[in-house]
């Protein structure tokens, strides 16, 4: 039986030095994978889900219906954002870059694309207000303004540099392949 999860990892594990590892560069992906904080958060909101939908079977076999449908409801609510979680950070295609955020999405075809590089600045800690000094991937457009794509402080990259690194190598490659060819 093919597993198609191991060969997404496998792209990234025998490509150290291919930027674009994928034959079919019509498809939305990610560069890089989800780092252990974003993981652990979703695994945990996920467990918590799974108490709030064993409440609501509890709850439906006790007769309390409407009780029920709130359970149901945020059991809902928490798998949503554990998913929505898990998506979030930047998306390249050949179409552009997308970064997704927890409310709010942007892309920006490559065709507005002025460079994208790596800057030392202030960066927001694993996405709370604290910021702290580190690197931030960003990409300037060509009417002068910046989308931060990554930082080496959020949730996929603390504590995890090497990773960054490609990361950043990999957006830089997908720039220079599309960007130029827009």
């Amino acid at each position: 039986m093919p597993l198609p999860f191991l060969t997404a990892d496998r792209a990234f594990d025998t490509s150290e030095d291919v930027a674009l590892p994928y034959e079919d560069h019509d498809q939305w992906r990610r560069p890089y994978r989800p780092g252990p904080w974003r993981v652990g958060a979703a695994a945990l909101a996920l467990l918590l889900a799974s108490f709030v939908l064993l409440a609501t079977m509890i709850i439906a076999f006790a007769g309390a219906l409407p009780g029920a449908a709130v359970c149901l409801g945020v059991a809902a609510l928490v798998i949503g954002a554990a998913l929505r979680l898990l998506r979030m950070g930047a998306w390249v295609s050949r179409e552009g870059v997308r970064r997704v955020g927890f409310f709010r999405t942007e892309t920006v075809p490559w065709a507005r694309v002025s460079v994208v590089r790596t800057v030392q600045q202030p960066v927001r800690w694993l996405g709370l207000p604290r910021t702290v000094q580190g690197q931030a991937l960003v990409l300037v457009r060509q009417g002068g303004g910046q989308l931060p794509l990554l930082t080496d402080h959020n949730a996929d990259f603390l504590a995890r540099v090497e990773a960054f690194d490609r990361a950043a190598e990999r957006l830089g490659a997908w720039s220079a392949e599309f960007a130029v060819s827009s």
